[in-house]
């Protein structure tokens, strides 16, 4: 069974999800999502403890070899995206339990479920194909039920939400398989080993080379989209705003993470580094786009008055130090932003299951509503405050360690101004966290009706992502390997 892992880890979650939609009822539907997320979650782990001892694991379905058949390649980057993936699903799968029942109608939970494992299916299945075909089918996978997901929130707005995700996220997708398409016609293959082989070859012959940058540019805006890099961002906030608590907490902490890997995987895997940063100048074009983010979406995120929607803009600004890692080309500025990847699933995840644990006590998010809840809801603060340190930066936190690489990265480069950037960008997250913590414990409710703790259900998933927080803070040797290792062999393709 444990050679078949990387096919199972896509085949059980998308065999499991229309079971769970057929049968129908909350409670059934919810075990099967549940113990499909937890045996991806065990499978991600088997499979990144053999990358890292073993090497690269190829695997060809039905024993096909590529090119003519499928084949899933998995490495030390593409591990780490599954596990990460996987831990946030099985988490977010416990959390769901509580969280649905009270913000989704209960004829449509089996929706739900059966969408978040198609998400999950999706999402995997991103990060372990060799394939740039299959890259596609997978990315259209996640996002048609990221869409369904979005748009069964309770607010009519979270419809209009989904459609705006819809129309943005197909342009997204037309713009990358116009590029895949592309690549094809140049190279006669959707490989992505034998792409790597065969692009450096047609740009030196000269035949074709202009083709090739148009693939590379369709494919670099079709994902950034996905991503919802600035200025490419405008579906994010309301999507994040309008959905339910479970779905918004679930995919910050995953789908912009995947979206991250696939630019990696096409900047360093498929047209290599030094095509990307070289003859395309990639770090002219990523670095100005991710220091503007982070300056302007932290400051959008300050005059929010939403909490879902200021940590919205938020997770934009952060995207923007994920990618100014990558676009300082070098090893360690690569693994900044693959640290920074998986530490900010932790905490934004952790934040936004803290959003609706008072969702559900209070049912708003505002922060005028949340007056005295430091009081009243002691664990439930106390877990944003600690994602709140962790998007701060503060020492013995994951955003410490993050943001310590990127400015070592920064300064090593002799980039002072990103430094300055990474620095300006803690200093905003403080004041718009601290806008919350400020109203939740110093200043009084207007009325003095009690309001009862979150329950077990939703305060344990919470914390258990808090408490990685910390532990992955103070404990950053294990995050660290991985990503240094991973940063070194993508970029040794550039060599």
């Amino acid at each position: 069974m444990s050679q078949n892992l990387p096919a199972l880890l896509v085949v059980v979650p998308m065999m499991l999800a229309p079971i769970a939609a057929l049968i129908n009822r909350s409670g059934p539907a919810w075990i099967i999502a549940t113990s499909g997320a937890w045996f991806a979650f065990g499978a991600s782990v088997q499979l990144l403890r053999r990358v890292m001892t073993d090497g690269v694991i190829v695997y060809s379905l039905g024993g096909w070899v590529a090119p003519i058949g499928i084949e899933y390649r998995i490495d030390q980057l593409g591990a780490f995206v599954t596990l990460i993936v996987s831990a946030i699903a099985a988490i977010g799968a416990l959390y769901a339990r509580t969280s649905v029942a009270s913000e989704i109608e209960e004829d449509r939970h089996a929706l739900f479920y059966a969408a978040f494992l198609l998400n999950v299916c999706g999402l995997l299945g991103i990060a372990i194909t060799g394939d740039v075909f299959n890259v596609f089918v997978f990315l259209e996978i996640s996002s048609l039920s990221a869409y369904s997901m979005i748009a069964l929130g309770q607010d009519r707005r979270a419809l209009t939400s989904a459609f705006q995700y819809l129309i943005m996220g197909s342009v997204g997708a037309t713009f990358i398989v116009i590029g895949i398409g592309l690549l094809f016609v140049m190279t006669g293959t959707l490989g992505m080993a034998d792409l790597a082989e065969r692009i450096p070859a047609i740009w030196a012959s000269g035949d074709g080379d202009r083709t090739i940058a148009v693939a590379f540019t369709f494919l670099t805006v079709g994902v950034t989209l996905k991503l919802a890099l600035f200025p490419l961002h405008l579906w994010l906030p309301n999507a994040y705003t309008y959905a339910p608590s479970a779905v918004t907490g679930y995919m910050a902490a995953t789908s912009t993470k995947v979206s991250i890997y696939l630019l990696l995987r096409f900047f360093f895997s498929v047209f290599g580094g030094e095509f990307s940063f070289e003859q395309m100048r990639l770090d002219a074009i990523l670095m100005p786009l991710a220091l503007v983010s982070i300056l302007a979406m932290s400051s959008v995120a300050i005059y929010q008055s939403n909490v879902k929607r200021l940590l919205a803009f938020s997770s934009v600004a952060q995207i923007g130090y994920m990618i100014l890692g990558i676009s300082f080309g070098s090893v360690i500025g690569v693994a900044a932003g693959i640290i920074h990847l998986f530490n900010h699933a932790l905490m934004k995840g952790a934040l936004f299951m803290a959003m609706g644990c008072v969702m559900y006590r209070i049912g708003s998010v505002r922060i005028e509503d949340m007056k005295g809840l430091g009081k009243s809801m002691p664990w439930t603060m106390a877990a944003f405050v600690g994602g709140g340190l962790s998007m701060i930066g503060v020492p013995l936190t994951v955003g410490f360690v993050s943001k310590w690489y990127l400015l070592q990265a920064a300064i090593t480069g002799g980039n002072w101004l990103a430094a300055v950037v990474v620095v300006v960008g803690s200093l905003m997250a403080l004041v718009y966290i601290w806008k919350v913590i400020e109203v939740a414990y110093f200043k009084r409710r207007d009325n003095d009706d009690p309001i009862e703790e979150a329950p077990l259900g939703l305060l344990i998933p919470t914390w258990a992502l808090v408490a990685a927080s910390f532990w992955f803070g103070i404990d950053a040797g294990t995050t660290s390997d991985v990503a240094m290792s991973a940063a070194e062999s993508l970029l040794g393709m550039m060599q």
